[in-house]
């Protein structure tokens, strides 16, 4: 049986992967075999231990610092995930350039950086939408509310901007 630790483990791993837009099988052929399918998806799983040279490894092959591939904080007991962060693109289009240039031109960066061109919604960070705060010279919860408002943020975003 999986602890808690192996499935939050497993659950970063699966979800690095699928940022990158890549299937079980995907990984298998991209590393030319070296990722078995099945091995990557039993750790995704948290079904198979994974040694720290594997994941070493296999950060290496996502082309991710290892911290990426870790649970937040220390091992404990299940915690509410905090909410994502969606940032709705196509509402973005709506707002005037003269108050969102600095969001758009931080979206499409972002974009650009992963090769994620859906057009439609792109996750971000806290630490995205502090950054931006800084940019745009106000406090995190003041351009989170902003964002809300526009209808370019989800809702529940500012409970991530209060406790991150």
């Amino acid at each position: 049986m999986a602890s808690d630790y192996s499935r939050a483990l497993g659950s970063r791993l699966r979800a690095i992967r699928t940022q990158q837009g890549l299937s079980l099988h995907g990984v298998e052929e991209k590393s030319e075999g070296r990722w078995k399918a099945v091995v990557v998806g039993s750790y995704e799983r948290g079904d198979r231990a994974v040694t720290v040279q594997r994941l070493a490894e296999l950060a290496d092959f996502y082309g991710v610092p290892v911290s990426a591939l870790l649970p937040e904080g220390a091992p404990q007991g299940s915690t509410e995930p905090p909410p994502r962060l969606v940032l709705d693109l196509e509402r973005l289009q709506e707002v005037p350039a003269e108050k969102a240039g600095p969001l758009d031109r931080y979206a499409k960066t972002i974009q650009s950086q992963r090769g994620d061109y859906n057009g439609r919604v792109l996750s971000i960070r806290a630490d995205d939408l502090r950054t931006l705060a800084v940019i745009y010279d106000v406090p995190a919860t003041t351009l989170c509310d902003e964002f809300i408002a526009w209808g370019v943020l989800n809702a529940d975003a500012r409970r991530a901007v209060e406790h991150g």
